[in-house]
């Protein structure tokens, strides 16, 4: 793969080239050359776009595909040119597949499909056997196989004596341990998050304790045992807090936020759109603000797509029967871009969840290995279908302004633009 890149604002704080705009020779798949002006030398493929903006690949922590046994949701190559399409190099799935990705098997299955596209595909396996949380699935052998974690996607680790010896095993091959934060005993039935809205449209609540009573038990736990938790998606003020005091406990726990939760509220459901049922709930402004002051704080790691296709037959139904979730890999940049710092959104998006979960992060250097996401963030447009690329369309984001264009990837010797 030979291209050159012409007159790229690279923003990486790891290169000697932070917030310059330079030209990029690539030959065979390495960065050969950076340099402000470069005479194309061998009549390759030149890359010439508006404002064109190149950071380190994105990496997404929490992606559901389909495939095995939902492919009608989404497949695990269409998922993959949708990751490319919005600028991520990487992405790691959630295991919520039919069955479930419980064992090695499985973890091959998935790791095996995903050979040969631009975007690297990381598993996650299932904490629990069929994500039943009664007994603990293959951990050892599953990361084997490949998966970087283990937990069961949406779905809370209930028994809590199983997160104890979970964590406790895990700790023999430096395992990492995803926890939902949700307590269903609180959560119950509930549709939306508990507040004047839901009481208003008459939908049944999930109260913000449902989700820190979770937390606080986990945190609990993880300070009795040791060993590295993950606990995806948070979204309550009070969840920033009790993780802010964790860390500065030392426990290894790190956390994430789901992009929809940093810009939307629970003011959206006065529409009574299926695409507004989210797990966890969307909260209040109180809690976006809080949560967008702990990513800047650092005590959140990183920003998820939380990416959920859902076939129209269970989404597009009565607010009650739809399933939790939305897709969002084609819309977490232009949502995000002008409510938090480039700096901060980028670092949230690549070397941040990348360190957590064992993936090497690539500077944009001479003599590197190529690994870039092209976007430009000064691009104004209304998010519509036709920007869709899944397979799925329930899009939380849909009509809503998006403030930055990504245009693609350049990785695994591949270009997708």
């Amino acid at each position: 793969m030979n291209i050159l890149i012409k007159s790229a604002t690279i923003f990486d704080p790891s290169s000697p080239f932070h917030q310059q705009k330079q030209d990029i020779l690539i030959e065979k798949g390495f960065i050969s050359k950076i340099s402000k002006t470069i005479v194309n030398p061998n009549n390759y493929q030149e890359i010439k776009l508006d404002n064109l903006h190149v950071s380190q690949g994105w990496f997404d922590s929490s992606v559901c595909f389909g495939e095995p046994g939902l492919e009608e949701r989404e497949t695990i190559a269409n998922g993959l040119k949708t990751a490319a399409k919005s600028g991520f190099t990487a992405v790691a799935v959630n295991p919520n597949t039919s069955p479930v990705a419980d064992n090695k098997s499985t973890i091959e299955f998935i790791k095996h499909q995903s050979f040969g596209f631009a975007t690297n595909l990381y598993p996650y396996g299932s904490f629990t056997k069929g994500a039943q949380s009664a007994d603990l699935a293959e951990l050892y052998d599953m990361q084997n196989s490949g998966a970087i974690a283990f937990g069961d996607y949406n779905k809370p680790i209930s028994n809590a004596n199983l997160l104890k010896i979970g964590l406790q095993y895990a700790q023999n091959f430096d395992g990492l341990i995803l926890s939902f934060p949700q307590d269903n005993s609180i959560a119950t039935e509930g549709l939306v998050n508990e507040g004047i809205n839901s009481t208003k449209l008459g939908l049944k609540g999930i109260p913000s304790l449902a989700e820190e009573l979770q937390i606080a038990r986990d945190l609990f736990i993880l300070e009795y045992t040791g060993g590295k938790l993950h606990i995806p998606t948070i979204s309550t003020e009070k969840s920033v807090k009790l993780i802010k005091e964790a860390k500065k406990k030392g426990l290894n726990v790190t956390c994430s936020v789901a992009a929809h939760h940093l810009v939307l509220t629970d003011d959206e459901l006065k529409s009574f759109d299926s695409n507004t049922k989210v797990l966890p709930p969307l909260r209040t402004t109180k809690d976006t603000k809080a949560l967008l002051k702990g990513l800047k704080e650092g005590v959140i790691d990183m920003i998820t797509s939380d990416h959920n296709p859902i076939d129209i037959e269970h989404k597009k139904v009565e607010y009650y029967y739809a399933k939790f979730g939305t897709i969002g890999l084609e819309s977490l940049f232009g949502a995000l871009n002008k409510n938090v710092d480039l700096d901060v959104l980028i670092a949230s998006l690549t070397t941040k969840p990348r360190e957590r979960f064992n993936i090497e992060s690539i500077s944009i250097n001479e003599g590197n290995k190529v690994n870039l996401t092209l976007f430009n963030p000064e691009y104004e447009y209304i998010f519509a279908e036709n920007n869709i690329f899944s397979t799925s369309k329930n899009a939380v984001f849909l009509n809503k302004k998006m403030n930055g264009k990504v245009y693609g990837i350049i990785a695994n010797n591949r270009v997708i633009l």
